[in-house]
């Protein structure tokens, strides 16, 4: 085979491949005084997905939000490294129970924000959507990562 023909091939079988290794985002939907609030989320569950998490991002949608997922139960520490854009950070038990949320949080901050508590995951939204929605410790969030998705 010709250098020019296998370059050709490799390219093919990368742009086919191309689907199977986008990231799709799920369906979540957060419990909040008697109404159910549904967001689209990436989910990030692998070490390098959650070092990377929202980094560099310049803009989020209201319905948007990215789930990170650390497996079991634990407490968890996140920043705001290289992140343009405030977060609301909800700090979410294995049974899906919102445990706390960190507001509005500060873009490229590197001070730390623990959990308080032991949590399965923490759900990225865009900064003050909480707020707005009402959505406050003791809500519940539905999701597969917690075995509750309806």
């Amino acid at each position: 085979m010709t250098v020019t023909l296998r370059r050709a091939m490799l390219a093919l079988l990368l742009f086919a491949a191309l689907p199977l290794a986008a990231v799709r985002a799920e369906p979540l939907t957060i419990e909040s005084g008697g109404e159910a609030h549904v967001f689209d989320v990436d989910v990030a569950r692998t070490v390098a997905e959650r070092g990377r998490g929202l980094m560099f991002r310049k803009e989020m949608a209201e319905d948007y939000g990215m789930l990170f997922d650390f497996g079991g139960e634990g407490e968890v520490s996140m920043w705001m490294k290289n992140t343009f854009i405030p977060l609301d950070m909800l700090f979410v038990r294995a049974d899906g129970t919102i445990h706390r949320i960190a507001a509005r949080t500060t873009p490229f901050s590197t001070q730390s924000i623990p959990s308080r508590g032991r949590v399965k995951a923490v759900l990225e939204l865009k900064g003050g959507t909480a707020g707005r929605l009402g959505i406050a410790a003791g809500d519940v969030v539905r999701h597969e990562v917690f075995g509750n998705a309806e």
